[in-house]
């Protein structure tokens, strides 16, 4: 069972409570009870005193002593028997001491004084007792109370540094996890912030220094690709001709393709914001590009949004289903939601748990030839088009998760909200 910090806490320190009250409620009921006893005993020696002084002078006696009394204890009678004067505490069934004390005397016969526990002493011993287990569950309580107090606060704000964590991972780099926990605490949850934004910024850094090298590498490579293209339409027919030109056009695609992906790191896209009958406009872009293609208007709608950019995102879709995937390739329009499904192998596992990576195209079964940047600008195109960009594989109901997929299905969700001219977006579930 996962409980949280709050209750940890409060556990530890009650239970800490509960020791330590129990062991001293031990040893204040011990102390008082020694103390008590110490003083019956002193009362029982200066009576047994009085009793001897009595005796001896022929006086009447008083305070229930006796002479030779049977019910002596041996104990106490062994060290009466030696010619001293003692005191002994015995214990009866029910737990109340008897106070004896027993003297010799000059005709050499035991004179003794036999008490109990008074009802006095008694009664204090009940109303400590009592005090103590109401101190002690009070220390219990109190102790629990401030470790709720105490946890709720630490937990309050490691819940606040994860949650910052988990938005600096998905990408939101201008959140800082020492500001969302609520400023500089001095205890170990700002040393951990302090450490978590000083790793984000550096991953940062880091990834906006890649970002420049890979857009000015390839920025540099378009005049000489463009000039290798350019040579390339100059050589004269043949088969060696049109292998230069197929690679010279591979090699623009490649770098204009990672210029993109370059522009969409940077955050710096805006989109271009129309209004547009969504089903009309897939249906037309999707019989242009290719006739075959089947599109389905199931409820057409009216949306806000870039039209070139949507153009790219389903563009990119249908050329990743005809690579990697299987005919027939289906397009359907509900509303503001966008699917596009094949019925080749499915996605790899790894792109369903991560989302597109740039360079990797997945398993083997759905590898083909591509560079594994046209989903990855898939992805960025809709992030600026404030839009949702899911995949699945389709299975069977009820089929095992290692039984090969029927298809898979990339489904664009677009905003109810057209992103701002500030390039912000409404948030959308996942």
């Amino acid at each position: 069972m996962r409980t949280g910090i709050r209750w940890k806490l409060s556990a530890a320190i009650a239970m800490v409570g509960a020791l330590v009250a129990v062991a001293l409620s031990l040893v204040v009921h011990n102390a008082a009870r020694v103390s008590m006893l110490d003083n019956s005993r002193d009362l029982a020696d200066e009576r047994i005193q009085v009793a001897q002084r009595m005796y001896e002078s022929g006086r009447t006696q008083s305070f229930g002593v006796k002479v030779d009394d049977p019910m002596i204890p041996g104990d106490l009678l062994a060290k009466v028997e030696q010619g001293r004067r003692a005191t002994y505490v015995a214990d009866r069934p029910n737990g109340v001491p008897d106070i004896w004390a027993a003297v010799p005397l000059k005709d050499g016969r035991v004179l003794s004084l036999h008490t109990g526990f008074t009802d006095r002493n008694t009664d204090v011993m009940k109303d400590l007792d009592q005090a103590l287990i109401i101190g002690s569950i009070a220390v219990v309580f109190g102790g629990s109370a401030l470790g709720v107090l105490i946890g709720g606060q630490l937990s309050r704000r490691l819940r606040k540094a994860a949650a910052a964590a988990n938005q600096v991972a998905k990408g939101e780099t201008d959140v800082r996890v020492r500001e969302a926990i609520g400023g500089v605490v001095r205890d170990e949850t700002d040393d951990l912030a302090r450490a978590v934004d000083a790793m984000a910024d550096a991953l940062q850094q880091r990834i906006e220094a890649e970002r420049r090298v890979t857009a000015d590498i390839a920025h540099e490579l378009r005049t000489p690709v463009t000039g290798l293209l350019t040579a390339a339409e100059l050589l004269p027919p043949g088969r060696p001709t049109e292998l230069v030109r197929d690679r010279a056009q591979a090699m623009r695609t490649l770098v204009e393709d990672v210029l993109e992906v370059a522009r969409l790191d940077g955050a710096s896209e805006r989109a271009e914001l129309q209004d547009i009958l969504l089903g009309e406009f897939v249906a037309r872009r999707v019989a242009a590009k290719d006739p075959d293609i089947d599109v389905r208007v199931i409820h057409e709608s009216e949306v806000t949004t870039d039209p070139r950019r949507l153009e790219r995102v389903l563009f990119n879709l249908l050329a990743n289903a005809a690579r990697h995937g299987k005919p027939p390739i289906e397009v359907s329009v509900e509303g503001r939601v966008i699917r596009v499904r094949d019925h080749g192998p499915g996605f790899p596992e790894e792109l369903l748990a991560d989302g597109p990576s740039r360079f990797r195209t997945g398993s083997t079964d759905r590898a083909g030839h591509g560079h594994g940047l046209g989903l990855t600008i898939a992805a960025g195109q809709a992030r600026v088009l404030g839009a949702r960009l899911t995949f699945r594989n389709i299975r069977p109901a009820g089929a095992p998760e290692n039984m090969p997929a029927e298809g898979a299905v990339a489904v664009l969700w677009l905003p109810e909200h057209a992103p701002t001219n500030t390039g912000s977006f409404p948030l959308l579930p996942a």
